[in-house]
């Protein structure tokens, strides 16, 4: 582990690479859950390809976390259920954002697709910290999601000379939890199974959600 310590995001940014390395993904953009790396998957959709969503907005199966339908609402969606039972991942469509909450294992990533990754303490990498991370290869969305995981704000700006970006979140993951993240990963099998799923709600039953 070699971070700077004058820059100690530094070791964000090698966690960062390292999931890259791992998952075979180009970008990998590290939030503070994966609730909140959906969250800004779909904010991004939403405000650079408008017109991509279906009359009724985001489709997901009906028994997930309750975090995703929030997470829907609160990207500016609707959301509807359909009846599937995945196993690892599921797609939220129709747009090519995957909630991969219950898989993290080497060379996961789909090309084309932002892959939306948890590291909560139950899940397979199971930091102290939790945190999340989109894996992505879009180029154009990298700055964008970087920008409106810290509050609209450019790494290493001063905020009175940035151009500040919304919509914006304070969702960034700190330096403490990457550090724990390059740990654990050092030491992560290659192949991992995925976890059940069975536990999840019938969200499409919830009030909050109807």
């Amino acid at each position: 582990m070699h971070s700077n310590k004058s820059d100690p995001f530094e070791i964000v940014r090698e966690f960062e690479r390292a999931l890259c390395a791992y998952t075979g993904a180009k970008y990998a953009v590290t939030t503070t859950s994966c609730t909140s790396a959906l969250m800004l998957a779909l904010a991004w959709h939403k405000e650079n390809m408008p017109g991509r969503t279906a009359p009724g907005g985001i489709e997901i199966p009906r028994h997930t976390y309750v975090g995703v339908p929030a997470s829907i609402l609160n990207a500016g969606f609707d959301v509807d259920f359909r009846d599937e039972w995945w196993d690892g991942e599921y797609q939220l469509k129709p747009l090519n954002v995957w909630d991969a909450a219950r898989r993290f294992t080497s060379g996961m990533y789909w090309p084309g697709t932002m892959q939306c990754v948890s590291f909560h303490t139950s899940k397979i990498l199971g930091l102290a910290a939790h945190g999340g991370a989109i894996l992505h290869d879009y180029e154009v969305a990298d700055e964008w999601l970087r920008r409106a995981r810290f509050d609209g704000r450019g790494e290493g700006i001063d905020p009175r000379k940035d151009k500040i970006q919304y919509p914006s979140w304070h969702c960034y993951m700190t330096p403490a939890t990457a550090a724990e993240g390059l740990m654990r990963l050092a030491i992560l099998p290659e192949n991992n199974p995925n976890l059940p799923c069975s536990e999840y709600p019938d969200c499409s039953k919830i009030k909050a959600f109807q």
